[in-house]
């Protein structure tokens, strides 16, 4: 398993968000870190800058997985986290 780190932008966006929602997109996450290939059909690279992104329905997380560390960088709605 990877370990996770948080952005503190991401942080905010956990707490600003329903409980139930931010349950789910932590363990979406820390399932991607366990075992990407379950992850597989959510997850893709990004374009025009580094990093993928994970899709929890209208949700979206912005990460970069680079060796052993899974570093979550932002957490926000479909349609402006690409801003």
């Amino acid at each position: 398993m990877k370990q996770i780190s948080y952005t503190k932008s991401a942080i905010k966006a956990l707490r600003r968000m329903p409980a139930s929602t931010a349950m789910l997109i932590r363990s979406k996450i820390e399932a991607y870190a366990t075992d990407p290939a379950s992850q597989a059909n959510n997850v893709k690279s990004l374009k025009g800058r580094e990093g993928i992104r994970l899709r929890v329905g209208d949700w979206r997380v912005i990460m970069d997985d680079q060796g052993n560390v899974l570093a979550v960088l932002d957490i926000g709605r479909r349609g402006g986290i690409y801003d």
